[in-house]
């Protein structure tokens, strides 16, 4: 066997500044990403052409930001998603940080050339951040976004109305409320083979990222209705007071929102993994499944280093960390350091004790993928996103750029960068080979 790999360049990015870009695979590709002059792009490519076409939403003017909806500054929580709903229209969003609602919806199906600019439900989207899209396992369509800011926010649910092509409130309050003292970084709920949707996040006292604390979980029949891990309900909003904490972890204590997963155990439980510091300091990672009333918590590195961070805006991760996954009898974690260090632990699945360390590369594609060639500057480098909607990715995107930092320009000018759609997939070797 060997690896095959297809290459299309799909057009001219931004390369000044490091911002997450969309890949959706439907009938077609889909490619939301920013252009050389920061403008919202949107392309498309049937499987078997080799073509792209290009397409350029227009949004309106925004006098607070002195620019307009479709275009980007230097903000790395500008990021761009996609989504399809049941009848092939094509949802956007992103370029968001504070900001108002960027909602551009098509009005013909799998057409890029009608994507434009709507309101989605008009309250309370003035100050919008993090939006995604999701599905439900019977095709329900849902979109997560923060209301207000770090440190001051809520998380609020829309539902997509099939029926009337509308975006209605899942519920009437938040499902997660800072209660104008904080706000909730969670990551999105996970469908799980138990049937039951899970999600976890922390709570954030300030815009500096060290003020990250209280690893929380919470489950769902329905995203109506939520739990703690021991079956208590728990009222909605879940505030951090009413919660089910995981990891009571103080602030500055290495809590950080860029490196909580979840998955789960043959047995349907739920695993958790995340990041914080020792009790001397150090930088390890951690899981946690929930056991009778309580949870069970395992540090699973032994690592000797410091991911020391702390201010406001956003920063590259030194610890990526995934979520937890079988593999024969065992459990999986897969890390990756700014080092270059990358492995997987193999965990017994009863006591979650480590049982062997590998060292191995944990990246998708081929290491020479992740290695700079287009020369644009020396500390360019490379961006690789998969597909969305998938826990096994075969198609990625592809790109250059400088890295992240905090949200402003880097004063440098360099030509922009080449983004391209990546294909991986194993085929038999051929005779020859």
């Amino acid at each position: 066997m060997h690896q095959e790999i297809m290459i299309s360049k799909i057009g001219s990015c931004c390369s000044d500044f490091t911002v997450d870009y969309a890949l959706l695979v439907k009938d077609k590709f889909y490619v939301a990403y920013y252009d050389e002059n920061h403008h919202i792009t949107v392309a498309s490519r049937t499987f078997e052409e080799d073509d792209w076409v290009i397409s350029h939403p227009q949004g309106e003017w925004l006098p607070e930001k002195q620019r307009f909806m479709h275009q980007t500054e230097y903000d790395s929580h500008n990021y761009l998603t996609l989504a399809m709903d049941n009848k092939g229209h094509i949802h956007l969003s992103g370029n968001m940080h504070k900001d108002k609602m960027v909602w551009f919806h098509s009005t013909k199906p799998y057409d890029i050339h009608s994507l434009i600019p709507k309101t989605m439900t008009g309250e309370r989207e003035d100050s919008v951040t993090y939006p995604l899209f999701f599905y439900g396992n019977n095709g329900e369509f849902f979109f997560r976004y923060r209301d207000g800011e770090s440190g001051n926010g809520d998380d609020i649910y829309n539902y997509w109305n099939e029926a009337d092509s509308k975006w209605i409130r899942l519920q009437e309050n938040p499902l997660l409320s800072g209660e104008g003292l904080r706000n909730a970084y969670a990551r999105l709920p996970v469908a799980g083979p138990d049937n039951q949707w899970h999600m976890i996040w922390m709570w954030r006292d300030t815009p500096h990222c060290e003020t990250c604390h209280d690893l929380s979980y919470a489950r769902s029949p329905d995203l109506l209705k939520w739990y703690s891990h021991d079956g208590y309900r728990l009222p909605v909003p879940i505030t951090l007071q009413k919660g089910d904490i995981v990891d009571a972890s103080p602030v500055k204590r290495g809590l950080i929102n860029m490196s909580q997963n979840i998955g789960f155990d043959a047995k349907c439980r739920p695993l958790i993994t995340w990041h914080r510091y020792d009790n001397n300091g150090f930088s390890q990672a951690w899981i946690a499944r929930p056991e009778g009333n309580k949870w069970r918590i395992n540090q699973i590195s032994n690592w000797k280093f410091r991911w020391d961070f702390s201010g406001m805006g956003s920063i590259p991760p030194d610890v990526i960390i995934s979520a937890p996954y079988l593999k024969d009898t065992d459990i999986c974690v897969d890390f990756k350091l700014s080092s270059g260090k990358s492995g997987t632990w193999l965990l017994n699945q009863e006591t979650l004790k480590v049982i062997r360390t590998d060292a191995c590369s944990v990246s998708p594609l081929p290491e020479d993928f992740y290695i700079p060639c287009e020369e644009l500057d020396p500390e360019a480098k490379v961006q690789i996103i998969p597909e969305l909607y998938t826990s096994s990715p075969k198609y990625f995107l592809r790109w250059e750029a400088l890295p992240i930092q905090r949200d402003i320009s880097s004063g440098k000018t360099i030509r922009p960068s080449m983004l391209t759609l990546v294909c991986s997939g194993l085929s038999s070797g051929k005779e020859g080979d």
